[in-house]
């Protein structure tokens, strides 16, 4: 049917925003993929011709969905066992982007969980007009409150999210070197190599959901990190994990390992001025799925 076949067409068009809307709102890809589907249910199932914008129409149906499903898995962000990261996505993966814009390339973990700090509310009102250009009218009416308290989330979440700190990607040769430098000196247990490659005030963040072993707090400083590093690679007995992937993971530096109980891993490298400023390591198996080869 040409009407079918043209409203797929249509959807598909701006389903790279929508699933990019959904991922930074929830963390997860797996779920911004299914809120994205969901939408398209509901773009098929709906009155068509009355739709003047179909992407500013989609863009607030997904939204719904997102806020929806934030609120029916609170208590899993409440209950959440150490440190949350969101699901990583690797640069072999279509990653959920949105359009030519500042914060586009930011997918880092630091930014992503600094997304997930604020409210539902001040995450939609920051993703929708700043990524995605909703007018302040149209965001009040989406979030029944006023324009004004809309501008007001927006801008509370604009200084929360530039407060981490200045971003300077890392050119990829360069974030390949430091990589490698890193697996070598962290497999080794190597603490005088990786104090070469940390910065002073590095973070270490692990996040295993309480399924697998996992630091439960963030770990901060170059001493107690690279001790850290030196007696993993004791406990494993200097064995290193084979490495199943090693490229760009969230936009930054990083790599997948196969681990001793054979699930994967991945550790992201957040990189400035030629060092490492924090570790990222994704344990929990709920936000692996689709990492092992085969």
């Amino acid at each position: 049917m040409p009407d079918a076949a043209d409203a797929t067409a249509r959807f598909l068009a701006v389903r790279p925003d929508l699933i990019g809307i959904a991922y930074r709102m929830t963390g997860s890809l797996a779920v911004a993929e299914d809120l994205a589907q969901e939408a398209f249910l509901r773009w098929h199932a709906a009155a068509r011709g009355t739709i003047d914008h179909p992407r500013a129409w989609l863009a607030r149906v997904v939204t719904r969905l997102c806020l929806d499903w934030l609120r029916s898995s609170a208590h899993r962000y409440e209950h959440y066992v150490g440190p949350w990261l969101p699901e990583p996505v690797l640069d072999t993966q279509d990653a959920p982007q949105i359009r030519q814009h500042v914060w586009e390339q930011d997918l880092s973990m630091a930014f992503l969980s600094a997304l997930q700090a604020l409210s539902p509310a001040e995450r939609a009102a920051f993703i929708l007009h700043d990524l995605f250009e909703m007018p302040f009218d149209e965001l009040a009416e989406l979030l029944q409150r006023s324009e004004a308290a809309c501008r007001q989330m927006a801008s509370r979440a604009r200084k929360h999210l530039r407060q981490p700190g200045p971003r300077h990607p890392m050119d990829r040769e360069a974030g390949r070197k430091l990589t490698e430098a890193f697996l070598q000196a962290s497999r080794l247990g190597d603490e005088t190599a990786l104090r070469t490659l940390l910065s002073q005030d590095v973070r270490f963040v692990s996040d295993g959901g309480g399924v697998r072993p996992a630091a439960r707090k963030i770990i901060e400083g170059i001493g107690k990190v690279s001790r850290l590093l030196a007696g993993l690679a004791r406990k494993r007995q200097y064995r290193a994990p084979p490495v199943l992937y090693q490229g760009l993971v969230n936009g930054e530096p990083g790599f997948v390992t196969l681990e001793e109980d054979g699930l994967p891993q991945v550790t992201t490298l957040s990189c400035y001025e030629g060092r490492v400023v924090a570790v990222y390591v994704v344990r929990n198996p709920g936000k692996l799925r689709g990492m092992l080869p085969g």
